[in-house]
């Protein structure tokens, strides 16, 4: 039998990054980022990972960004997410290669726990390309396209709604920070998405991280929102700067194709196990 899209044989999601596969243009980018991360956080880190188009090899140069996971050896602290933000935006200045650094901090604790098993525990397994340290990947079991894993990843959508109209409005009011604009249209678009396929994902019964085909897969169930979903994959692959972009967006992507996914996902799959806090 073949395998489905991003799976194993055994029907497994396939492990879908690694260093091999980055880029020769971004290779530098890499090598400064462990190099710093080691030197930044020592020995409080216990492991550091890539992910993202970069250890997919599918990053552009001047248009993909660069993507870090850092689990820590205990609680990430203030400090801690002040060290990150610095060594982002000092990445970002030196190398013309990448459109921004982000840096992601976890607990080794909460990538472990069973609360986070079938979410951040499956990110960092699946999606996660380890750069320094052990990887935890050794300690967490494999994971099939199922609905445990759709309903844990994306199963919390309707909490993200009324953040995202507070971030669209803070983008768009006056004295709004310059990228402010293109990082909200790029991150709620590309969470539209990646939420759209994983709802259909356990029917599709394979994986991808493409947001063209995630989009695809999803029309292929859902036609009527088909064309909402396809411009969400294009303003999450080819984000705007302009504001009366990021306005009409609020309501016909937020107000409408977000508050309609967040009911049919619940009705589907069930809703996401709340966090702490």
């Amino acid at each position: 039998m073949t395998p489905r899209p991003g799976l194993d044989e055994q029907g497994f999601i396939a492990r879908e990054g690694s260093l091999a596969r980055v880029p020769p243009a971004f290779r530098p980018v890499v090598d400064a980022a462990r190099d710093r991360v080691d030197d930044v956080f020592g020995l409080r880190l216990h492991s550091a990972y890539l992910y993202g188009s970069i250890p997919r090899g599918t990053a552009r140069v001047g248009h993909s960004d660069l993507d870090l996971q850092l689990v820590l050896r205990g609680e990430p602290t203030e400090a801690d997410r002040a060290a990150a933000h610095a060594l982002d935006a000092a990445l970002d200045k030196e190398f013309e290669q990448i459109d921004g650094s982000g840096t992601l901090l976890v607990s080794r604790a909460q990538a472990l726990s069973d609360l986070e098993r079938h979410d951040l525990g499956w990110f960092v397994a699946c999606l996660c390309t380890p750069l320094l340290g052990e990887d935890l990947a050794e300690q967490l079991p494999r994971y099939r396209p199922d609905s445990l894993l759709a309903r844990e990843t994306n199963g919390d959508l309707a909490l993200c709604l009324p953040r995202w109209r507070r971030l669209i409005a803070e983008a768009t009011a006056p004295g709004a920070p310059p990228g402010a604009v293109r990082a909200r249209v790029r991150g709620i678009s590309r969470r539209l998405v990646r939420t759209g396929f994983t709802l259909v994902m356990p029917r599709w019964e394979g994986w991808t991280s493409d947001l063209y085909e995630m989009a695809e897969a999803f029309a292929a169930y859902y036609p009527e929102w088909g064309p909402s979903m396809r411009e969400a994959a294009s303003l999450g692959d080819e984000p705007t700067d302009d504001p009366a972009v990021l306005r009409s967006f609020l309501r016909s992507h937020v107000e409408e194709l977000g508050s309609w996914l967040a009911e049919e996902y619940t009705r589907v799959h069930g809703v996401k196990a709340p966090r702490p806090g």
